[in-house]
């Protein structure tokens, strides 16, 4: 008989060296601060000459004074860092919680934003690099690939084709963005990685709803360029669409894979103990509870200390989450996670002995 309880084993979390506060963009760009509003950030996140018509527009509406759209922190590679280098670490650092040694990893899942290199995952570098023995892939769902690389891990753990399963979620933003470009603004460097295996009965993976991002399509384009010494470069674009399609299709989103997720796993929303949503906004976790109409003591909000890191943020909230004491064994747990040209994505899971890596900063 296929074993259903199959989830999380271990969590970790990884971060860059260099902090960076909004003084930093002050004192370094202080023309850029003067004429914000005319630049890349202010014009992705505004009403757009509008009134609020949503729950996204009446929650963004309190930062809309601030050029930094309510960023405070966040972390950015050092010129000798990469993003392979924190990936190990964090992979590293979920195996050792999990207490397994890395020929114990049948597969390893690996989702980066984006590659270190042009038109190659980092699956197979950092398969090597760790010494692994067994299967490599790399996944790609843009930022809402958390709950999709969890998806796809435990059900491959329940077919009983692996048994323990590498997730490792990476996000270099800074190596894709120019500093001068306001959008890095609000942007941050960091991987989370987490085992999936068997867990005790009735715990794990309960349901999921996935649906595509289609109509996010065009936000956000990719540019190749050439660096100093000639070799190619990606810097990433947005597209003339992307205010009015985030601020339209995300009530949508969420409301179709939480709803989605809830009913899969057969429970109520009022039966959820905790909500962790991908906070790639100052205002995602407000968000998030004014629309499904939730607890905001159930919600983790990470932003002001982590910024957006893609799909790395989900990790984060729920590393932090357990470490916290805000999650406990065998409470429901729900996942959420949205990523442009990818998917959108929830998870309900019935919460293990999970063991967390060290503290990023500590």
């Amino acid at each position: 008989m296929v074993n259903h309880s199959v989830g999380i084993r271990s969590l970790a979390f990884s971060l860059p060296s260099i902090k960076r506060t909004n003084d930093y963009y002050r004192e370094k760009y202080p023309e850029l601060i003067a004429e914000a509003e005319q630049k890349s950030l202010a014009r992705l996140f505004s009403l757009a000459g509008s009134i609020p018509s949503n729950e996204f527009d009446s929650e963004m509406l309190p930062y809309l004074k601030d050029p930094f759209r309510g960023t405070i922190d966040r972390w950015v590679l050092s010129s000798d860092e990469s993003s392979l280098m924190l990936q190990e670490r964090a992979a590293s650092d979920a195996l050792n919680a999990a207490k397994l040694a890395p020929e114990e990893v049948d597969l390893m899942l690996v989702a980066s934003i984006w590659p270190e290199q042009i038109g190659f995952g980092d699956a197979a570098y950092l398969a090597r690099q760790m010494g692994l023995q067994g299967a490599a892939w790399n996944l790609d769902a843009a930022c809402g690939v958390t709950p999709v690389a969890l998806q796809t891990a435990c059900a491959l753990v329940r077919s009983r084709e692996y048994r323990n399963v590498l997730v490792v979620i990476s996000c270099s933003y800074s190596r894709f963005f120019d500093e001068d470009d306001t959008l890095s603004w609000f942007m941050s460097d960091g991987v989370g990685a987490f085992v999936v295996g068997s867990l005790a009965p009735n715990q794990g993976i309960l349901g999921t709803k996935t649906i595509h991002t289609g109509d996010l399509c065009d936000i956000f384009f990719a540019e190749v360029t050439q660096d100093g010494q000639g070799s190619p470069q990606v810097h990433m674009r947005m597209g003339k669409s992307a205010n009015k399609a985030i601020r339209e299709t995300a009530v949508r989103q969420l409301r179709t894979c939480c709803d989605g997720a809830i009913a899969a796993a057969g429970v109520t929303i009022e039966q959820v103990d905790f909500f962790v949503f991908n906070t790639s906004t100052a205002w995602g976790a407000s968000f998030c509870t004014r629309v499904l109409g939730i607890d905001p003591e159930r919600v983790i909000n990470l932003y002001p200390q982590y910024a957006n890191i893609g799909p790395v943020i989900t990790v984060a909230n729920l590393y932090f989450a357990a470490q916290l004491g805000k999650i406990h064994q065998n409470d429901l747990v729900l996942i959420y996670g949205l990523g442009a040209a990818g998917t959108a994505s929830a998870s309900v899971m019935r919460w293990g002995n999970v063991a967390l890596g060290p503290n990023p900063l500590s």
